[in-house]
Parts: C-alpha cells; structure tokens; sequence
C-alpha cells in the first residue's frame, strides 16, 4: 500500500467509516443524456453496465436544451447543462451534445460508443490522483472530511451530488415516443460546498433533495477529479 493509500485507511479507521471502494478511488463517469433524445438511449445502457463495476462512479445528468423539443424530461436541470457547459470550455470543445460522457472530468466521448469510453477510462485510470476523501451521512446531514492535498487557495471544489438508483419513464412524446427507458444512478442535485486550499479540513453540508445516495467530489480547476467516496443517502 502506498502512503497515500495508508493515509486514507487512517482516516476511515479514526472516523470509524469504510470505503465503499476497496483500493483506490472510483473512475467518475458522467453521462449528459436527455429523453427527448433518440440517441441517449443506447447510452444510457453502456452507463447502467459502467455502473456495475466496483471501480467506477456513474452519474448520469439530464440535460435540459432537449425539453422544448417535444418532452420535457422529469429529470432535466439547469445545473445539468451548466455542468456540461463547463466541461465544453475545459475541453475545448465548440459545442455541447448528446450523448456525451466525461471521465474522471478531463477525457471525453460519445457516450454510445464503447471503444471511445473504454479508451478514456484506460486514460483516466493512468493518471489517476487521490486526495482522501471521507464521508459520513446522518439524519439528512453529510459529513465530509477532506485529506491534505494541493496548496493554493481555491486549487479544488468540493461538490455533492445526491443521485438515484433507477428510474423508468413511459415516454409520451418527442423523439422517443412509445419508448420504455431505464435510467441508472440518475443526478438529482448538484451542490458546491466549499472551495480547497490544501489542507485537511471537516465540512457538514444539508443534502439539498431527496435521494437514493450521495457523492463527495472533489474537483480540481482544470476539471480532474482528485477525491471521491459515495454513501447512501440514509446511511447512519
């Protein structure tokens, strides 16, 4: 085990958590999906097989420039497409579309081809960083606690994001009329709770909305994931 990893066995064992991950940190795979998208579906199947694996934190957001397109779909947002935005600034790219996945928030693909997301997560887990990241949930309250890091005030924010097991939508209009879509870990809030300067520090945060579980991310300004731990969202 390399000092890191002792480090952050450490601080479960002082908080008295477990990792839900054994080792290192999960790949973060973000899909941005819409149900009014014809495309999305065969998507949304590669994120539900992703979604399986021990070593990878899918999260699928729902965009919401495809609502006015003939279905609004119930698990859109805003935050959902400014997150997306923002990677398309990162990333370089001219615009945004779907469906697009985001590994580990620095490699990007089509989220329906196989080859392209399997080459990207190969990427990610190459370079992977880690700053320990713990968290606790009780009685609607998450309690993160970050490990000393990157120096420089503002280096990293530190999200959570509370998401959805399943949903399934009979939908009625739009491009996938008739369709029956499953969706998996579906992202029902996107909160910013505090911006890291390096050092180790302890943060107590409301979980905003109502949800299956919840991810601590901590996310660099260039957009590289560096710390990641899930939980359920009624864990005590």
């Amino acid at each position: 085990m390399t000092r890191l990893g002792l480090l952050t066995s450490l601080i479960w064992l002082l908080l008295g958590t477990t990792p839900l991950f054994a080792g290192e940190r999960p790949t973060v795979v973000e899909l941005f999906t819409s149900e009014g998208c014809s495309s999305c579906p065969p998507a949304d199947a590669l994120l539900a097989e992703l979604a399986a694996r021990p070593d990878v934190l899918a999260l699928s957001f729902h965009v919401d420039y495809w609502d006015r397109l003939g279905w609004k779909d119930p698990y859109s947002s805003a935050d959902a497409t400014r997150r997306q935005h923002a990677y398309a600034d990162r990333l370089g790219l001219a615009t945004v579309y779907t469906p697009q996945i985001v590994v580990d928030g620095q490699w990007q693909a089509v989220g329906s081809d196989r080859s392209e997301v399997e080459q990207a997560l190969e990427a990610a887990r190459r370079s992977h960083e880690e700053i320990p990241v713990v968290l606790a949930v009780d009685q609607g309250q998450a309690h993160i606690t970050l490990g000393p890091g990157r120096n420089g005030d503002g280096a990293a924010t530190l999200l959570l994001i509370g998401f959805d097991r399943r949903h399934v939508t009979a939908v009625a209009r739009g491009e996938n009329s008739g369709r029956t879509l499953p969706h998996v870990d579906v992202v029902r809030s996107i909160d910013e709770v505090a911006h890291f300067d390096g050092r180790a520090r302890t943060f107590e945060v409301p979980i905003r909305s109502p949800c299956d579980r919840v991810a601590a991310i901590l996310q660099a300004r260039d957009g590289g994931i560096l710390g990641v731990a899930v939980r359920d969202a009624d864990a005590r």
